[in-house]
């Protein structure tokens, strides 16, 4: 029991550090607050999944507090402790402790790639529901127009949450899809009927895949927020390089589709 609980600790250590550095690794940061990253979320979701909400939510607690610390000029922006206090508790410690809840759906759904991308996008929109709140109260009359502050918020916030939610979804997905999280050693998914003899190829086309739709949302996305005003703009997708996002997305589709051709006709020249 106690060796269990001191992998517990080590896994979870290492997932908090994962997520740090992959929350430091944005693909856009927005002019008025928020970034879009890596999937930084998942190494905490892991956790949760695999070792409980209890696990979850502590190693939650903790990629918080690391937030804060990173995100500290922001309090320099409001005046007030009550709204110091509202910025720590609303952008930081609840919008990202939150992310412990992402495998309630474990013992509900027994396919764990569901389980998981839906307890991921669930820990997403309460995320966003925190920002949004916070922007339609303590940012109201700073970043976000007094005025229509909740609205404004609401389409604020989405412009990076939603770019965001939909990368952690199909990286969880895809991650879910390939390792065993729910025993105590790890182990690959082992289908029983697959075209896809060897696993580093179709992890390989997997990733190419999911580069190439996390290049096009974060391109796409970015140029919705006007850089000026920090509201959103669907003016700006005009501002998009278009040739740029095609030829990413067919240079991945053909690659992956390749990496899988190719696999199948290892397979088929094993079997025969």
């Amino acid at each position: 029991m106690q060796n269990k609980k001191t992998l517990a600790l080590v896994e979870s250590a290492v997932m908090i550090a994962l997520a740090t550095v992959l929350s430091i690794l944005k693909i856009a940061e927005l002019p008025y607050g928020g970034s879009i990253t890596l999937a930084s979320m998942l190494p905490i979701a892991i956790i949760a999944y695999r070792r409980g909400t209890g696990w979850g939510i502590s190693a939650a607690l903790v990629f918080s507090v690391i937030q804060q610390l990173l995100g500290l000029k922001n309090l320099t922006y409001v005046t007030t402790w009550q709204s110091i206090l509202a910025v720590i508790m609303l952008d930081y410690v609840v919008a990202f402790t939150v992310i412990g809840l992402a495998g309630i759906f474990r013992k509900a759904i027994k396919n764990q790639a569901v389980a998981l991308t839906l307890g991921c996008v669930l820990v997403s929109v309460l995320r966003y529901a925190c920002h949004v709140i916070s922007g339609a109260t303590v940012w109201a009359g700073l970043s976000i127009p007094t005025q229509a502050a909740l609205s404004y918020s609401f389409v604020y916030n989405a412009t990076y949450m939603i770019p965001e939610c939909i990368i952690l979804a199909i990286s969880s997905m895809y991650v879910a899809s390939l390792i065993d999280f729910r025993e105590e050693k790890l182990k690959r998914i082992k289908r029983e009927s697959t075209a896809v003899y060897s696993p580093w190829i179709s992890a390989g086309a997997g990733l190419i895949a999911c580069a190439a739709v996390i290049f096009d949302v974060a391109s796409i996305f970015q140029k919705l927020q006007n850089a000026k005003t920090g509201t959103f703009d669907i003016t700006g997708i005009s501002a998009v390089n278009w040739s740029v996002i095609i030829a990413v997305t067919v240079s991945g589709a053909v690659i992956a589709g390749l990496l899988i051709a190719v696999n199948y006709l290892i397979k088929t020249k094993k079997v025969d």
